[in-house]
């Protein structure tokens, strides 16, 4: 399906940034894969490879106007807007318990926004060391919205939508998480463990079968899908320190099983849609 881009409002500069990537058309149309064929065209500009990491490079790929490009297309595409919503309406419904939210990695800030609509007394927190200069713009109007580049330990929900599969080290950057929000508070985490473009890095998607399992070593409790949207929720139930020893053991056997799982894994999902 394709989503119709509106450039409305856009700074001149942003716009013209845009319309490199897709083409100097008045109403551009764009498909999800589409979309990944120019991240990925953007990653092979830069010289990046998903084995051989050079940070140097994949810096300059992250501030790279595709990604300004990405942020337009979740907002405007029905799909994306719809998670996103579908998130909005868990964190309505379990208000009583939640004061504060950390959306991690949400640079456009199209989370932030939506939720503040709903939730104007809501303090939320963006965790993105280097926003968008349109980005910060947008967001000037909202007062309970604020961009951080250091994690408090105090949230009561975080915010992770399709992170954790583009760093080299997901549980150190989960753990991170953990400890920013209070035992109790929840974590709402959307992850995609798969290699659809070439920035999702292959050295997580072991993940893609066992990250429930970190979780809960890591002192989370699983709670379900967030309905409506492709994330999970998490509720901390533990402060005590993760036992980075036993999860590291623990992250090498789900290495080495992973191409067994990738195997096994979708026979057992045709038995299961069989017979359950």
């Amino acid at each position: 399906m394709s989503t119709s881009l509106d450039l409305t409002g856009l700074p001149e500069q942003a716009e013209q940034e845009i319309r490199r990537l897709i083409g100097n058309i008045e109403k551009p149309f764009l498909t999800v894969e589409e979309l990944w064929e120019k991240i990925d065209q953007a990653w092979d500009e830069q010289g990046c490879n998903n084995i051989k990491l050079d940070w140097e490079r994949i810096a300059l790929f992250y501030n790279h106007p595709v990604w300004l490009l990405n942020g337009l297309f979740s907002e405007q595409d029905t799909i994306s807007l719809n998670y996103r919503y579908a998130i909005l309406d868990w964190i309505s419904a379990n208000r009583q318990n939640i004061t504060s939210v950390v959306d991690y990695g949400g640079g456009f800030g199209t989370v932030a926004r939506i939720i503040a609509e709903k939730e104007k007394d809501l303090l939320i927190h963006i965790y993105e060391p280097y926003p968008h200069a349109f980005a910060l713009e947008r967001l000037k109007k909202y007062q309970n919205i604020r961009f951080v580049n250091i994690l408090t330990n105090s949230y009561n929900c975080l915010i992770s939508l399709d992170v954790l599969e583009h760093v080299p080290d997901p549980l150190k950057i989960l753990g991170e998480m953990i400890n920013s929000v209070n035992v109790g508070g929840y974590l709402i985490i959307a992850n995609h463990f798969h290699p659809v473009i070439q920035c999702h890095l292959p050295c997580t998607f072991h993940l893609r079968y066992t990250f429930n399992y970190f979780a809960r070593l890591m002192g989370l409790q699983f709670l379900g899908s967030c309905q409506g949207s492709h994330a999970f929720v998490y509720r901390k139930v533990s402060d005590h320190p993760v036992n980075w020893l036993l999860v590291r053991q623990a992250e090498k056997i789900s290495k080495i099983a992973f191409p067994l799982l990738s195997r096994v894994h979708p026979r057992y999902q045709k038995l299961k849609a069989k017979f359950y």
